[in-house]
């Protein structure tokens, strides 16, 4: 898909998109479940995978506009052993020790990128505990059941290896436990997994930071719950009110604890001058931070080293980007600096490099110099309508 974006200034309110990574969770969590029902589902590639390999899982799914009722993965049969994650990495992370409280090979399949990320927490995993692992260039086979016992895991890797085991350990016979080795990054995506396993009546103890218990043979409850407002996509929305807009994103809970809220204090530091900021714990906020430092009086971001590892090499991909529109940006090993710099109209086409994120990075961008983005569809990985979203707060938009 091909989207031209005219100068405009967006104005209005909107609704928060539901959020991504609670809905992974909530899923989950519901499959283990006898049956639950999960209200405000937006259906996003990510999120449709994550359904139909819990579906081919054993649980029984049932779809009515935006609730999913869902449960008995853990009692029923399982419908099919090959498991699609398209490009979801929270889906493949979070599902192979699922796999794993079966007997069963199971197979997960996805995108040569998908598999080009690490998965080596697991493969030492089920080295150690003489499980089967074979990886290709698209797919992981799996084949055996793990057993509760003491799992250590380093920090700085994706937090999505510690959640997986978070979402798998409570239903072993036996206690375990987690340790976490050197700095924990994108810790608040465990403080999520540790309030979805509490929704549902499955408590994990964090006995320090770097340690978690994890009593075993406890049971998910049923519940009746909705997925609330997503702050990674939200920030999208309210980047347009550093640039002259004025949109008001409703549906936002003020106490959540996802951890790319932090934009709420991230951007009024970009307003005031050149600041460092560590993204560490919200990667995802890379790109629209990158976006509007380049806009106003440029930045510099440590803590981006795992940005190589996302949907795209996302340093490098902004960097491509932002020269287009005129910018100069370093790139490093583990930080990026944003030179401020006068924005001017790009001559040629903006690339999406099948990111969603960089995608919709550049089209903030766009509503102040004009410009055009191919491979636009990337948003339909997390948020597919995203355009119709900026249409509704006065952004134009013509797609081909």
């Amino acid at each position: 898909m091909i989207v031209t974006i005219s100068k405009s200034t967006a104005f209005g309110e909107i609704a928060a998109p539901p959020s991504k990574s609670t809905a992974h969770r909530y899923l989950i969590c519901g499959a283990l479940s006898k049956e639950s029902e999960i209200s405000n589902i937006d259906f996003s590639e990510d999120i449709k995978a994550t359904i139909s390999c819990l579906e081919n899982l054993g649980a029984k799914v049932e779809i009515e506009g935006d609730t999913v009722k869902i449960g008995g993965l853990i009692n029923n049969k399982i419908k099919s052993n090959k498991l699609f994650c398209n490009e979801s990495g929270s889906t493949l992370r979070f599902l192979i020790p699922i796999c794993m409280l079966k007997e069963e090979k199971i197979t997960l399949n996805g995108t040569k990128r998908l598999f080009e990320r690490s998965l080596s927490v697991y493969e030492d995993m089920c080295a150690t505990q003489g499980i089967e692992f074979s990886k290709a260039d698209t797919s992981v086979t799996v084949k055996g059941k793990m057993t509760s016992g003491r799992y250590i895991v380093r920090g700085d890797i994706s937090s999505q290896f510690i959640s997986g085991l978070m979402l798998s350990l409570p239903l072993l016979e036996g206690e375990s436990i987690i340790d976490i080795t050197g700095k924990s990054e994108s810790s608040s995506y465990l403080a999520l997994t540790l309030k979805s396993l509490a929704d549902f009546g499955v408590r994990i103890s964090r006995i320090d930071e770097n340690t978690m218990y994890v009593k075993g043979e406890q049971a998910f409850k049923n519940r009746q719950l909705t997925v609330e407002g997503d702050y990674s996509n939200s920030a999208f929305f309210e980047a347009f009110n550093l640039i002259g807009g004025n949109v008001a994103v409703s549906g936002l809970n003020e106490n959540s604890v996802q951890g790319d809220k932090v934009y709420k204090e991230l951007y009024p530091l970009l307003q005031k001058g050149s600041p460092e900021i560590d993204i560490s714990d919200c990667p995802d906020l890379g790109p629209v931070l990158m976006a509007l430092a380049a806009a106003l009086k440029g930045a510099t971001f440590t803590g981006t080293a795992r940005l190589k590892i996302k949907e795209s090499d996302r340093g490098m991909a902004m960097a491509e980007e932002l020269a287009k529109f005129g910018c100069k940006v370093d790139v490093e090993e583990n930080r990026i600096k944003v030179y401020p710099c006068k924005l001017v109209t790009p001559i040629l086409p903006l690339s999406s490099h099948n990111d969603h994120r960089i995608v919709m990075a550049v089209a903030v961008l766009c509503s102040i110099t004009g410009g055009t983005i191919y491979g636009a569809e990337a948003v339909s990985k997390s948020l597919p309508d995203f355009f119709e979203r900026l249409k509704k707060i006065g952004v134009k938009v013509e797609t081909r």
